[in-house]
């Protein structure tokens, strides 16, 4: 009998169109001879529609999408309670980037719902999604970072003044402002003095009621992936040619000026180091399937860790399918098998504790 795999694209995020051309080339890499494959397309509004069988391959990512005038929509409560039989053996696959997708309220439903899913669990997805939670973590276990601070709205809106000091006294410029909760470069901004931190304060806060100010070093940006449950393993560290002072959503997913170097230009010592930091971070915050680590290396081979990404971009040319590709010639397919395998690994080591205490 073949496995249901529903995989869910779209979404009420910024970053709903990344999710589209993730989704799609997941779609494309599933074996029609093991899985029914069913796209599940949630609107920006957040409407469920479930799109049927899929028995041909995406060509283009307006195929994923539908509006309430053309398509049959299911709240989320008939979707969950329609969708799956007792016997037949089904899996979700979360392809959903930010807010609604990889933050652990997806994967809660999830959870709810008692289906085995791919990636992220609540507590790694919630922490990860959240810089400031992240890095407070990363704190507290030695994992060497850049300097920091935060801000909620609340207290920026009763003394804007008090809320700029206190960036320029704890970071000082350059630095960078960043909405805690967001992805995909979304809301960023780099800042050199005061007119532009008040400008970037206030679009940050257009995405999230907690901003992120970080230091900015001079260094270069590694992306490893990280893929396990109990024993993870990370792949070669990748890095892009710089081309702007960093890459904002439109050098990502729109300019294609990006140039991935693949393995990254680093001493033998220091990419063991690097791929060491990204296994720890890893497990640092409870992960389980995958995340990407993003690390710093100064020329100097300091090494401090940016951040961790729960739910990566996900396409064909994505920096984790080419960071593996170049690790063990692992394919962009058996990579999305290996993550469908541990997550009904994972899923049935969490049934064999429930068990075992029913069974008591």
């Amino acid at each position: 009998m073949k496995t249901n795999i529903y995989v869910l694209c779209g979404g009420r995020s910024v970053e709903h169109e990344v999710s589209l051309k993730s989704a799609s080339a997941i779609l494309n890499a599933l074996d029609r001879e093991k899985y029914n494959v069913y796209p599940i397309f949630i609107t920006k509004e957040g409407i469920w529609c479930n799109l049927g069988l899929l028995e041909h391959k995406i060509e283009n990512v307006k195929q994923l999408q539908r509006t309430s005038t053309n398509t049959i929509s299911n709240s989320i409560g008939e979707f969950l309670t329609n969708q799956f039989k007792q016997d037949e053996r089904n899996i979700i696959f979360p392809a959903l980037h930010g807010k609604n997708g990889e933050d652990g309220t997806i994967q809660g439903l999830l959870e709810l719902i008692d289906v085995p899913y791919v990636g992220n669990e609540v507590l790694s997805s919630a922490v990860g999604m959240d810089k400031v939670v992240m890095k407070d973590i990363f704190k507290k276990y030695s994992i060497p970072q850049v300097k920091y601070t935060h801000i909620k709205r609340n207290i920026w809106e009763e003394n804007e003044e008090l809320a700029y000091e206190q960036i320029e006294k704890e970071i000082g410029y350059p630095c960078y402002v960043k909405p805690a909760n967001s992805g995909s470069s979304v809301g960023i901004n780099k800042v050199d003095n005061r007119e532009q931190v008040i400008k970037a304060v206030k679009e940050a806060f257009l995405y999230d009621v907690k901003i992120i100010v970080e230091q900015e070093i001079t260094a270069r940006e590694m992306q490893l992936s990280v893929v396990g449950n109990e024993h993870p393993k990370s792949s070669v560290a990748g890095e892009f040619i710089l081309e702007r002072p960093f890459f904002d959503y439109n050098a990502k997913y729109i300019d294609g000026t990006l140039i991935p170097v693949v393995p990254a230009r680093l001493k033998p010592e220091v990419s063991d180091k690097v791929r060491e930091m990204a296994v720890k971070a890893f497990k640092v915050l409870n992960c389980y399937g995958l995340a990407r680590v993003d690390i710093f290396v100064t020329d100097n081979d300091e090494i401090y860790v940016n951040e961790v990404n729960t739910m990566p971009g996900f396409t064909s040319v994505s920096m984790t399918p080419v960071l593996w590709g170049a690790t063990d010639g692992t394919t962009y397919a058996e990579l999305v098998e290996r993550l469908i395998d541990l997550a009904f690994n994972r899923y049935d080591q969490k049934k064999s504790i429930l068990n075992s205490r029913c069974i008591k």
